[in-house]
């Protein structure tokens, strides 16, 4: 099994069975299973509803646990979800496997307060998290720079990211979408909440949402983030965007000395990155390891989830549960994450070794945590602006998704003390 970098604390998780009757239904995620991604669905809207539900750890691909009682036998019909039936007898021989292997079960308890960081204006098919929450039937809320000034995100457990653009350069779009109806309607939007907000500009708005993200994760919130939030997250709340402010104020090029005013102790994952001060560049910094708008870009490869021990280890065994452990790789902008720009207590979760570069990687601060995956659609290597929407029904089994779900899940685990 492999580790990477520091594990510097992780959940120990009940694991007393929490379903131990005759009519127990095995969710298995291997592949024999029917719809992966709406087994989450599946699993998700019992636990809503007061179901019992275990997941079992690297067993069968990550298996669930639930009663097999007859809603949950029609939905899961009515999902394209396959179960199994379990005896007493064969479910008594799951637990003794599980107690002798690498595996662990986990109750989960509580199913998550969802919310989904997006611009207004933007479509469903824009963010792939967005796409595998609705198509798994995971029921979320829609916020943005409004929402978190004003209300906070205290009402909500986990929280995603859109592919949004925290150091307010607009993900540098206008080099080659200048004069876009979409764009213009974006840079209008920004700014009228800057404004409402009493906010200078854009960059000094955004850095603003970057901290109160990072509070709320301080506090014991769940974040994700996928493509150019991971890197633009961190280059905020490092002071980025204060030293951009100017440049996009008055059309000024960038301060060069930017990179020596900024700190990284506030930063979730990366440290000491160099930006990327060209403005005919569409590339925001070395964090990124693929730089895919760039002449340098770096071609698709796959990556490969670590395995850990599900008992030592319960968080990232949960947020690596897949049928699959090799996955092909996909492009956003930004696809991957440089390893020497990592703090030294992220842990690794996927990489793409002949590369050098890490997809997917946690971390905690304060009393919660942080996962982030490079790339903006697990089944789409080559999204461009304007491309249609992925049809998830066409990857039902999809790996690369199953990340993101995985994510979704893992606040509903039981959580009874902190291991360091």
């Amino acid at each position: 099994m492999r580790r990477a970098l520091v594990l510097v604390s992780v959940l120990v998780i009940v694991t007393s069975p929490a379903i131990a009757d005759a009519q127990t239904l095995l969710v298995p995620m291997d592949g024999q299973q029917g719809n992966h991604l709406r087994a989450y669905g599946l699993v998700y809207q019992s636990i809503a509803a007061g179901e019992r539900a275990e997941w079992l750890l690297n067993y069968r691909g990550g298996s669930f646990l639930l009663p097999g009682v007859d809603h949950v036998r029609r939905k899961a019909a009515l999902l394209g979800v396959t179960t199994e039936t379990l005896s007493g007898s064969r479910l008594a021989s799951i637990r003794a496997s599980i107690e002798e292997a690498n595996m662990e079960a986990v109750s989960l308890e509580k199913a998550p307060e969802v919310a989904v960081y997006t611009p207004p204006n933007s479509s469903p098919w824009d963010d792939a998290v967005t796409l595998a929450l609705e198509y798994a039937g995971i029921p979320y809320a829609r916020i943005w720079d409004r929402d978190v000034l004003r209300e906070g995100l205290t009402r909500y457990d986990w929280l995603h990211l859109h592919h949004e653009d925290f150091t307010g350069q607009y993900s540098k779009f206008y080099l080659s979408y200048a004069g876009s109806e979409w764009l213009r309607d974006e840079v209008e939007l920004n700014e009228a909440v800057a404004a409402e907000f009493g906010f200078p500009n854009v960059p000094e708005l955004k850095k603003a949402v970057a901290r109160t993200i990072r509070e709320y994760v301080e506090k014991g919130g769940f974040l994700f983030a996928m493509c150019t939030a991971t890197e633009t997250l961190d280059l905020a709340l490092a002071g980025a965007s204060a030293d951009l402010a100017a440049a996009f104020a008055d059309g000024t090029p960038p301060d060069p000395r930017a990179e020596d005013r900024m700190s990284w102790d506030q930063a979730l994952a990366f440290t000491d990155a160099r930006l990327v001060l060209d403005e005919a560049v569409s590339a925001f910094s070395d964090i990124d390891g693929h730089q895919v708008n760039t002449p340098w870009r770096r071609p698709l490869g796959s990556f490969e989830l670590f395995d850990f021990s599900a008992k030592i280890d319960p968080v990232p065994a949960m947020l690596t549960q897949s049928h699959e452990r090799v996955l092909p790789d996909y492009y956003g902008l930004t696809t991957s994450f440089n390893r020497d720009r990592l703090k030294s207590s992220i842990v690794v979760l996927g990489s793409d070794d002949g590369l050098g570069v890490v997809k997917y990687l946690h971390g905690n601060v304060g009393e919660g945590s942080f996962t982030f995956l490079g790339g903006h659609d697990p089944e789409d290597p080559q999204h461009l602006v304007g491309d249609p929407p992925t049809d998830l029904d066409l990857f039902r089994n999809s790996a690369g998704y199953r990340l993101i779900l995985n994510n979704v899940l893992y606040p509903a685990a039981r959580k009874k003390a902190l291991k360091t």
